[in-house]
């Protein structure tokens, strides 16, 4: 073991004349300045409520060329008046098809399905033989452009 001894003396004495003697010299650290952090009050991309921006910004956007297709569409003439003028007054029915008879002005008006009524963007969506159902668009207390069913019952007859 000797002899090992020795072998290893001399390759640590080796490596020790290779070796630098004095370590580099570190630079100086340099003085930390902080940068203001303008994003503080800006919403956070994780929260809800941007979420909810989002996806009612996309929904305005829709709804907004909806509405402007249904605006730019020629008239029909039962959209001039409002819902509570008009009386629907009975039916006629030939084999599955239903025509609404509905008075505005003493006028009588035949409706089918798909028509359009009132001042609401209102389309009939289905005649029965004692109403007319129909969907209209109309803006809730938020502002927002929603759909709401409306219907006209048939009225008896007066005597």
């Amino acid at each position: 073991m000797g002899a090992d001894d020795a072998d290893v003396r001399q390759w640590m004495e080796a490596q020790r004349q290779i070796a630098p003697r004095k370590p580099e010299p570190v630079p100086a650290p340099v003085a930390f300045r902080p940068e203001p952090y303008g994003a503080a009050e800006l919403l956070s991309p994780f929260s809800d409520e941007r979420l909810a921006r989002v996806l009612r910004l996309q929904a305005d956007s829709a709804t907004a060329r909806l509405l402007d297709a249904e605006r730019n569409r020629p008239r029909e003439p039962l959209e001039q008046f409002p819902l509570d003028a008009m009386e629907m007054v009975g039916i006629l029915q030939k084999g599955a098809r239903r025509v609404a008879l509905i008075r505005v002005n003493g006028e009588l008006h035949q409706v089918v399905v798909g028509a359009r009524l009132g001042q609401n963007l209102g389309r009939v969506t289905r005649i029965t033989e004692s109403e007319v159902v129909l969907k209209e668009i109309v803006q809730d207390a938020a502002g927002e452009w929603v759909e709401r069913t409306a219907s006209l019952q048939l009225q008896e007859a007066k005597p």
